[in-house]
């Protein structure tokens, strides 16, 4: 457990972060420096949405350090960067992931009727014109985020012996979820685009926060008490998570 809890724990950095931006093939990528008390080197990391990276530092690290560091790291970042899932647009024939799925878009091509997953086929099918695929699609994805994510939010919630005000969904690009001291949880509708247990994983998390706001020891036990895959959540979240925001 206690090996559990070291790889679960992180102190919040300092604010505000800095922002440093560097050239890569005539291309401006942002760097956000994130001070970190418990840092002992710097260390670089892409973000979530893929076109830019944030870098780890020490405290007392000056900006000349961190933008040395950031000119040397140029192209492994540059490597990275080029890794990165290219950007899929939401459209007829294209193919997006649900409860971590993979599933062909099919516009249906009526004018009328609901968004309808075959399961058996492996298929969205979307009515309505084309030009209102993305939206009529996206508008289905959120409402059933909204659906799984009270569901899980609720259940964590009767399980820790705490109160929810409201649950909102958005689309969030920094974090996949937050609750505030009001009680309010706020989630990305992307994670319906995840595997179930990463879903179920965040709504574990940001509940418990309703009992515990900060990520102490006691915070994480209480998390690993009810939600027995949140080290493999948190791993698939590291490696895949930036693919969610592929989907526009």
């Amino acid at each position: 457990m206690r090996q559990l809890l070291d790889f679960l724990f992180k102190e919040k950095a300092a604010k505000p972060d800095k922002v440093l931006s560097i050239d890569i093939d005539g291309r401006e990528v942002p760097v956000i420096v994130k001070p970190h008390a418990k840092a002992r080197r710097l260390t670089l990391r892409i973000n979530r949405t893929g076109d830019g990276a944030i870098m780890t530092v020490p405290r007392r690290t000056g900006k000349t350090e961190a933008e040395r560091f950031a000119l040397k790291s140029r192209p492994w970042i540059a490597n990275q960067l080029a890794k990165r899932v290219s950007v899929v647009t939401i459209a007829h024939g294209a193919e997006i992931s649900l409860r971590g799925v993979p599933l062909r878009i099919e516009a249906t091509g009526k004018s009328r009727g609901l968004v309808l997953h075959d399961v058996s086929a492996n298929v969205i099918h979307v009515p309505g014109q084309p030009l209102h695929l993305k939206r009529r699609l996206t508008d289905w994805l959120k409402a059933e985020a909204k659906r799984d994510l009270t569901a899980a939010s609720e259940r964590y919630a009767l399980a820790m012996g705490v109160k929810i005000n409201a649950i909102t969904i958005r689309d969030q690009k920094s974090r996949w979820g937050s609750c505030s001291s009001a009680g309010d949880l706020s989630y990305s509708w992307r994670l319906i685009l995840a595997p179930d247990y990463v879903l179920d994983y965040v709504a574990a998390h940001e509940v418990a926060h309703l009992r515990e706001m900060n990520h102490s020891p006691r915070f994480w036990r209480l998390v690993l008490t009810h939600c027995k895959r949140t080290r493999d959540a948190k791993n698939w979240l590291k490696q895949h998570g930036s693919s969610l925001h592929r989907y526009c």
